[in-house]
C-alpha cells in the first residue's frame, strides 16, 4: 500500500532534535512521562516544509499556532522571533536545505500528577522541533491516491473542534486504521450531516465540469495548503467553491485531489472502489504548477534569521 509519508532517508537516523531549545541526538530526545502531551494529548502542533533553506509560509503557520494556543488557554512562553530562531537553529544543525519536513509541537508542560486539570501543570510549556528529510514518493504526484470513506465522522465543534490542530488525533487515527484495513491510502471523512468534510491527514477537493469544490470548511482544520489552493484558483480565474457536497457528487467527479503541507497537491484516482481518473488530470497538473510557483514566491519574499 502507498503511504504519503516516506521516512526511509538514512540521514534521519542522525538528526538533532530541539527539546526546549536544546539540540539532542534522535536516540536521546525525550520528554517526561508527566508531560501534558504524552499523558493527555494536551497540546498543539504545526507541520512545515523546508525549501531553499527557508520555511514555506512560516508566518501563516505561526499565526495558526498562536491562535490555537490562545483557544486552549495555553501559554507558549516564547515569542515569534524566538520560535523562528529555534526552527532555523534546528534545520541549520541538520544541514537541511531542501526536502525537509518540520514537526513543531507545543504541549502545556509537565504535570505534577496524572490529572486533566491544567492547574496541576508545573513549569513552562514543552516545545519539541523535529526536522526530518522526508519527501512524498514521486509517483504519487502523478499516479494518485486511493481513498476509502470511513464510518468515523468529523466532530461537532461543541465536542472537539476540528479547527484545532491539537495533539488529540485519535479520531483521525481510527479513521486511518479503517482505511488501511480496506486497502486504501487515506481515509475520507464525512461531517455529522453526511457531507464530505476532509481526509484523516489531508484536505479533499473534487473537480466537476471545470469547477473546483472543497468542503464548507465547517468541520476541518483551517489548512494552509487548502487556503493557498483556493486563492490560487481565484487568482487564475478558476471557479472554486467551499460548499456541502455528497459522496454521489464525488463518485461522479472528473478529478479529485488532496492537499497538505507535506505533499502539496496529490491526485486521487479512486474513492471507495470508484475510478475517478486515471492518475493526474489536467486541472490537478495545472494547480500543482501554480502551487509550486506560490511556494517559490513565498520563499523568495522571506528574510531568514
Amino acid at each position: 500500500m502507498t503511504t504519503l509519508h516516506d521516512t526511509s532517508d538514512p540521514r534521519n537516523a542522525s538528526i538533532l532534535i530541539s527539546v526546549n531549545g536544546v539540540l539532542t541526538p534522535r536516540g536521546e530526545a525525550m520528554v517526561s512521562v508527566f508531560d501534558s502531551g504524552f499523558m493527555l494529548g494536551d497540546g498543539i502542533w504545526e507541520g512545515m516544509r523546508v525549501h531553499g533553506g527557508k520555511i514555506a509560509f512560516l508566518e501563516r503557520h505561526l499565526n495558526r499556532l498562536f491562535e490555537g494556543s490562545k483557544a486552549i488557554a495555553m501559554d507558549v512562553g516564547l515569542d515569534r522571533a524566538t520560535i523562528t530562531a529555534r526552527l532555523y537553529e534546528t534545520i541549520d544543525a541538520n544541514a537541511m536545505i531542501d526536502g525537509g519536513h518540520i514537526r513543531l509541537m507545543v504541549t502545556r508542560g509537565v504535570r505534577s500528577t496524572p490529572y486533566q486539570d491544567p492547574r496541576v501543570v508545573v513549569g513552562r510549556a514543552t516545545m519539541v522541533i523535529i526536522a526530518e528529510y522526508k519527501e512524498p514518493p514521486a509517483a504519487l504526484a502523478v499516479e494518485g491516491l486511493r481513498l476509502f470513506t470511513v464510518h468515523v465522522r468529523r466532530g461537532d465543534p461543541a465536542v472537539q473542534d476540528p479547527k484545532l490542530n491539537s495533539h488529540s488525533k485519535l479520531n483521525c487515527i481510527t479513521a486511518c486504521i479503517q482505511a488501511a484495513g480496506a486497502g486504501a491510502d487515506e481515509a475520507l471523512m464525512l461531517d455529522p450531516h453526511g457531507f464530505v468534510a476532509t481526509c484523516n491527514s489531508t484536505h479533499f477537493f473534487i473537480v466537476r465540469k471545470g469547477e473546483v469544490w472543497t468542503s464548507s470548511g465547517d468541520y476541518c482544520l483551517g489548512g494552509i495548503t487548502r487556503e493557498n489552493v483556493i486563492l490560487i484558483c481565484r487568482e487564475a480565474g478558476i471557479p472554486v467553491f467551499e460548499k456541502n457536497f455528497s459522496l454521489t457528487e464525488v463518485y461522479g467527479a472528473q478529478e479529485a485531489f488532496c492537499t497538505g503541507t507535506f505533499a502539496g497537491l496529490t491526485p486521487v484516482r479512486n474513492v471507495d472502489g470508484r475510478a475517478i481518473s486515471d492518475g493526474r488530470g489536467a486541472m490537478v497538473e495545472r494547480l500543482q504548477r501554480l502551487y509550486a510557483d506560490r511556494v517559490e514566491a513565498d520563499i523568495a519574499g522571506q528574510t531568514r534569521p
